[in-house]
């Protein structure tokens, strides 16, 4: 089943003599339960690809279908609350709410559309996480990695269709960085989660089971690990 199609999306920026097109016809399609990488160097379009995909920017040219919705039918107010639901944003900064527990910060997006969790997949992901013994704490008593592990969380909590993770080890040190690719790859194999990886570096994308380059816009790479 496809969870992701990009058809022919193309990101145009400027005017006239001006324009530069950050994306230029990508195709691409991902499978549920895939985990994917995708890399590129600075200025390549990944961080413009992973905009569109998360409905935060739309594209020139081209469609982008998610979960079976195609996202340019969005309006603003639509794109937001689909983006809360079907789509899980990890950053390389946690931007977890600092005067809330660990708990409270997991549960915010249900907590915005005034839901209950499901207790039982709850502790799952906060069991799959190590985070069973944190969640009345504050994100200040926290390590980076503990934080990101609770972002991760987060975007988990509401099953989304699609998590979409760029640099998440960006701001780690080496220890921390490999316990949250694990975490990815443990909420992947345990959930069943579906990942899109944004990264540059080349040992992280090599965790995944597809790595995808982008450069100049394009696609000049997908490869298959396994």
């Amino acid at each position: 089943m496809d969870i992701l199609k990009c058809e022919g999306v193309r990101k145009v920026y400027g005017s006239g003599n001006n324009q530069v097109a950050a994306l230029n016809g990508i195709n691409l399609t991902v499978s549920k339960g895939e985990f994917v990488a995708i890399v590129g160097a600075s200025g390549s379009g990944k961080s413009t690809l992973l905009h569109i995909l998360g409905s935060v920017d739309k594209p020139t040219e081209g469609r982008v279908t998610i979960d079976g919705t195609d996202l340019s039918q969005l309006n603003q107010t639509q794109a937001a609350i689909f983006r809360r639901r079907k789509v899980g944003l990890v950053y390389q900064f946690y931007n977890l709410i600092p005067t809330l527990t660990v708990r409270k910060n997991i549960l915010m997006p249900l907590s915005l559309d005034k839901k209950k969790p499901n207790q039982e997949y709850f502790e799952k992901v906060i069991c799959s996480l190590g985070l069973s013994d944190r969640l009345d704490a504050m994100p200040s008593q926290l390590s980076g990695g503990q934080q990101q592990r609770v972002a991760i969380a987060r975007s988990l909590i509401y099953r989304p269709a699609l998590l979409l993770a760029d640099e998440p080890t960006g701001n780690l040190d080496q220890k921390n960085s490999r316990e949250i690719i694990d975490m990815l790859k443990l909420s992947n194999r345990n959930l069943e989660q579906t990942i899109l990886l944004i990264t540059h570096d080349e040992k992280v994308a090599l965790e995944a089971e597809r790595i995808i380059t982008i450069e100049d816009g394009h696609i000049i790479r997908d490869e298959r690990r396994r």
